[in-house]
């Protein structure tokens, strides 16, 4: 089976043209949507904020003498809006996520994102300069890479792949990766086989729910 890809432009799944003889593909993949949905698009904390304002809306409906036919109309209002606003988060996290390729080549990491927009990042592996793994539920998890350049990318042309809470100082992030960990290795791995006279400035695993420890260092 002759294998597809989503742009016709592209020389090759996620790559904007071929890549060179000495160059080859060590892992490709994309972002898990529902993690991407909870992590990057926050819909869980929506979910429990709109609960929360929808159930207050009963109680200030209960305390004025609402009749019941006015409570179902504003409440169905209310959770309709709701609804849709989730929705419509949900289905941008999917085709976010869809849109999205992410390479590891032996040279370097290369991002493939935008739904509308479609975008290439091209991240040397000489140029990065860390690479901080954060784990999430059922193995996902996110790779902060630091990168040492005089003219940054953008925080907004990169989210959602991107640290958050790091404007300043953006950095590039594989967002929401099956198997995270195990990419981390082939990522420093690999980062090593091209600078092995260098040393990360940081390489490091973070859980969600735990205490940061060293995941490797070159």
């Amino acid at each position: 089976m002759k294998a597809h890809h989503e742009h016709e432009f592209e020389a090759a799944l996620g790559l904007p043209e071929d890549l060179p003889r000495n160059e080859y593909i060590v892992w490709q993949g994309r972002p898990e949507w529902r993690q991407l949905a909870i992590e990057a698009f926050h819909v869980r904390k929506l979910a429990f904020y709109f609960a929360i304002m929808v159930f207050l809306q009963g109680v200030h409906l209960l305390d004025g003498d609402a009749t019941g036919i006015v409570m179902l109309k504003q409440l169905g209002t209310s959770i309709g809006l709701a609804t849709l606003a989730l929705g419509l988060l949900t289905w941008s996290a999917y085709w976010s996520a869809q849109a999205t390729m992410y390479t590891l080549t032996n040279k370097r990491i290369i991002m493939r994102i935008g739904i509308v927009l479609s975008l290439t990042f091209n991240l040397p592996l000489k140029k990065i300069t860390s690479c901080d793994l954060q784990l999430a539920k059922k193995q996902t998890g996110n790779i902060a890479l630091g990168i040492a350049s005089e003219s940054p990318i953008g925080w907004l042309n990169l989210w959602p792949h991107v640290r958050p809470w790091r404007v300043s100082s953006p950095q590039p992030t594989l967002r929401c990766v099956p198997q995270a960990a195990n990419l981390a290795q082939r990522i420093l791995q690999t980062w090593r086989q091209v600078n092995p006279t260098e040393q990360l400035l940081s390489a490091q695993t973070e859980a969600t729910h735990g205490n940061s420890q060293a995941w490797g260092q070159a």
